[in-house]
């Protein structure tokens, strides 16, 4: 970018400028993605360990993830997040250890894409169990489903703990798809600011 006179009021932008907050969009992205491959283990992990044995009248039932098909598509859904999120980090190390901060179109659109499709899975796997929670906490009359979560409380609560921490996967999922949004169309803004201004 070309280095300019500002008259008094009209803002200047350098080369310098912009790549200091490349750096802090590289710097927050790596923060989000480290956060959700956290959240999203601790997610998979809670809800998958997650086992309680009830006795009822000699019979000994247990309660556990697999019982619930929202459940296991949470665990799923969040193995499959971390994995993205970790490959996703060692990227973001490597870039900034080799002191590249711009990304090339079709890398960057694979990201956005990536980034898109977790946010989509994970958001999708937290409703869902949330729902099943909802109806084992409360029951459904109509349907004459009891509230299992009177019976298995301890195993209730682990699994809340789960989707708690899936749900802030599925938000910092939607703020980093923003992010890499803003990075793809970002290039693009470059090219067209080049090509008029002549930067």
């Amino acid at each position: 970018m070309r280095q300019g006179v500002s008259p008094g009021n009209v803002p200047v932008y350098h080369g310098s400028n912009l790549k200091a907050i490349d750096r802090r969009v590289r710097l927050a992205e790596l923060v989000l993605r480290c956060a959700i491959c956290g959240f999203a283990s601790l997610s998979a992990v809670l809800v998958s360990t997650d086992t309680q044995v009830k006795e009822i009248f000699t019979i000994r039932k247990t309660a556990k993830f697999t019982n619930m098909k929202a459940l296991v598509f949470l665990v799923v859904a969040n193995g499959l997040v971390a994995s993205y999120s970790l490959a996703q980090v060692l990227r973001c190390v490597m870039s900034m250890i080799r002191g590249s901060v711009l990304l090339n179109k079709p890398l960057a659109w694979a990201i956005f894409s990536g980034d898109q499709v977790m946010a989509y899975l994970s958001v999708a796997a937290v409703g869902a169990a949330a729902q099943s929670a909802v109806f084992a906490k409360f029951g459904q009359t109509q349907l004459e489903w009891m509230q299992i979560c009177n019976m298995y409380g301890k195993f209730c609560n682990q699994v809340g703990e789960g989707i708690a921490s899936g749900l802030l996967v599925s938000v910092s999922m939607v703020v980093l798809s923003a992010i890499s949004g803003f990075s793809v169309f970002r290039l693009y803004g470059d090219k067209k600011r080049k090509s008029v201004g002549g930067w």
